[in-house]
């Protein structure tokens, strides 16, 4: 006991008795490296989650700081410029790349989207061009102040005054174990909540707001590792975990109105890009901007309350999810990553239970997303993809050949299909609709000015919401001369139509206020005092991202508009009970039964019929005013997004279908022997 208290009496004594002067004024280069990479970290919470004076997530940044900036006390004096410089250089470009994502995706990049946007370049040049902004580039002021304050230092003889005097095995070893000390301090506030979610890494803003961004990155990177060697551990745990969940959740389609309604019909599924129903809503001048989507949902089943899971992925979660009732795994893309596991997906259902001709038409690169590879896992039997199509300068819209271009050419290569190899399941992937919606001259006439009196106001126009709304005109445009073109071939007469948003279309906030709020007499915005203003807040953006979901045959004989909440992960077990299939893995829900659902995203938020519920604030916003919410209702409903994030993940990276499969396999073969 006495030589511990004489133990931390020499601890108080050093700390007391450190020369704090002479550390600084031989150490300035390392002090400005911490301060400046500070200075950045707290920019980017600035500019992204905005919480810029909270102390946890500046204790994770200062933390990881001294710890990266530590080890330049084993090179010399003078060459530990070089090692500070190639730190900055890491800090700032992860600075720089989740400035410029967030802007883009409203959340954090991964180090496993790497390899993503190998296979999107096109999409990269768009946002590089579209999104880019000055705030993205302020953070290089960091590498600009390190060489600027270095050739002061060199001037003033910094290196040869702090050289003699510097104990670099004594600073190593301080810095190293100050940064510990910060992380401990850090850690002492963290919950078993935000513990469990820097573990899923679902919700990224969460991570960031909480640990900051290096930690949060550094997090991510281990992830991402974790990832690469998933089958060498953790997988009797996830093997367990998945199999006790469809015990407890086992698939029972139920008998409704429409089951097998749809058995023995073609499908033909159109991925309508971007488009959101807020669009699909939308009028000027009394002239609505989809008029042809519009009259098919009032023809058909409309799903009005119908969400995108996408994650990264973008549109190759939205197929993927869409065709296997699974969500897209937190980091990275499934269409890259994990393509070529095994999948229980829409298309194998039809192909192997009831023998269809399964196709996919998408006139882009087949390298795209990984379709040439992803296609043919989901159970395609052929992917037709740019390389099947003539594309010359006249009839590319954006990242390729036009709408209307592609439904003409693609039209006789499916009616070629049907008339050699009978029904069919076809995909067909739309892409004029795609960010950033500037080629406005080739998307034909339509207005998003006001008109009145014989007066003009520009209201939408030369906005980027403008120019979607002229983008999907021309998109509804093309749908309607693609189901004249099949309707001449007899393609529609025993076809059931199905047309999904694949996700939102990332438009600014600043754009649905000025929708709302449109003073035409000042060509602005309402003043917030004024009476008129309608608030947009986060909730309200949130819940205008959804998306269209319509089912529709050509007798028109089935009109319902279904509000209850539903996800991409519903529409597989829903077309499944009405095309007489089976599926043994399905997340979702026949929506047709139920009148709630619990509608979970990958970053942990989740919508139902009442509430709409943010993960990362522990805040939500009533939907159904007669609805009563209480502590139990989001624990419960937290569970089962919770529950259903980490077994889809599991199925995913751990390929438990394929394996369960093999053991179900196994198990007849042996029960035979016997």
């Amino acid at each position: 006991m006495k030589k511990m208290t004489n133990h931390f009496k020499n601890i108080k004594n050093k700390i007391v008795n450190f020369n704090y002067i002479e550390y600084a004024s031989t150490n300035r280069q390392f002090i400005a490296f911490i301060i400046s990479n500070l200075i950045n970290a707290t920019m980017l919470r600035f500019f992204t989650v905005h919480n810029y004076f909270a102390i946890k997530p500046l204790l994770a940044d200062l933390a990881i700081i001294l710890l990266f900036g530590s080890f330049v006390y084993l090179f010399k004096t003078k060459k530990q410029f070089t090692y500070l410089m190639v730190i900055s250089f890491l800090f700032t470009l992860i600075c720089v790349v989740n400035s410029l994502y967030y802007t883009y995706y409203m959340s954090f990049a991964s180090f496993s989207l790497i390899a993503v946007s190998l296979t999107v370049v096109d999409v990269g040049d768009a946002v590089i061009k579209n999104v880019l902004q000055f705030k993205d580039f302020i953070f290089l002021w960091q590498l600009i102040f390190m060489l600027i304050y270095h050739h002061h230092l060199k001037k003033t003889k910094y290196y040869e005054f702090a050289g003699p005097k510097e104990n670099r095995k004594k600073r190593f070893t301080g810095t190293i174990i100050s940064g510990v000390v910060v992380y401990a301090l850090f850690f002492m506030t963290v919950t078993s909540v935000e513990f469990s979610r820097l573990s899923k890494q679902w919700n990224r803003e969460f991570l960031v707001t909480k640990f900051g961004v290096y930690t949060y990155q550094l997090n991510d990177l281990f992830k991402s590792l974790d990832a690469k060697f998933n089958t060498l551990f953790g997988y009797d745990n996830a093997a367990k975990k998945f199999r006790e969940y469809y015990e407890e959740n086992q698939i029972q389609l139920q008998k409704n109105a429409y089951t097998n309604e749809f058995e023995g019909k073609n499908v033909l599924i159109i991925h309508a890009e971007s488009t959101q129903n807020a669009a699909i809503r939308q009028s000027f001048n009394g002239k609505p901007v989809a008029p042809f989507l519009n009259k098919l949902k009032d023809e058909g089943i409309y799903f009005s309350n119908f969400y995108a899971q996408a994650s990264s992925g973008t549109s190759s979660d939205s197929e993927f999810s869409f065709s296997t009732s699974l969500l897209p795994v937190t980091n990275g893309a499934v269409a890259v990553s994990y393509w070529n596991r095994d999948y229980e997906s829409l298309q194998k259902l039809l192909k192997e239970q009831k023998g269809y001709n399964t196709l996919s038409f998408h006139a882009n690169n087949g390298e795209f997303w990984n379709r040439n590879n992803f296609h043919k896992s989901l159970g395609y039997n052929k992917f037709y993809s740019k390389n099947s199509f003539d594309v010359d300068e006249e009839n590319i819209i954006g990242l390729g050949l036009s709408d209307k271009e592609f439904f003409k050419q693609l039209t006789p290569k499916l009616k070629k299909e049907y008339d050699k190899n009978g029904k069919f399941m076809a995909t067909l992937i739309m892409l004029s609709n795609h960010t950033p919606f500037a080629e406005v001259d080739k998307y034909g006439e339509f207005d998003v000015d006001i008109k009145e009196d014989g007066k003009s106001y520009p209201y939408m126009e030369d906005t980027k919401l403008g120019n979607y709304f002229k983008s999907v005109h021309y998109a509804d445009s093309a749908l309607e001369e693609l189901f004249k073109e099949l309707d001449e071939q007899g393609l529609l007469d025993n076809t059931v139509v199905v047309i999904y948003g694949d996700h939102d279309a990332k438009l600014p906030k600043s754009d649905f206020v000025r929708l709302n709020n449109y003073d035409k007499e000042k060509d602005g915005v309402y003043s917030k005092d004024d009476e008129r203003y309608k608030e947009v807040d986060y909730f309200d953006y949130e819940l205008n991202r959804s998306v269209p979901l319509i089912i529709w045959t050509k007798n028109k004989q089935y009109n319902k508009t279904v509000t209850t909440a539903m996800g991409m992960i519903d529409v597989m077990p829903t077309l499944s009970n009405m095309l007489g299939l089976k599926p043994k893995y399905a997340l979702g829900n026949d929506i047709m039964n139920l009148k709630d659902n619990v509608v979970p995203f990958p970053n942990g938020n989740w919508l139902t019929n009442d509430i709409y519920y943010n993960s990362q604030k522990d805040e939500y916003k009533v939907i159904n005013p007669n609805a009563v919410i209480d502590k139990d209702t989001i624990t419960k409903n937290n569970d089962i997004a919770s529950s259903k994030l980490e077994v889809s993940n599991d199925i995913i990276l751990y390929d438990l279908i394929k394996n369960e499969n093999q053991d179900e396999r196994l198990d007849r073969v042996e029960g035979e022997d016997q």
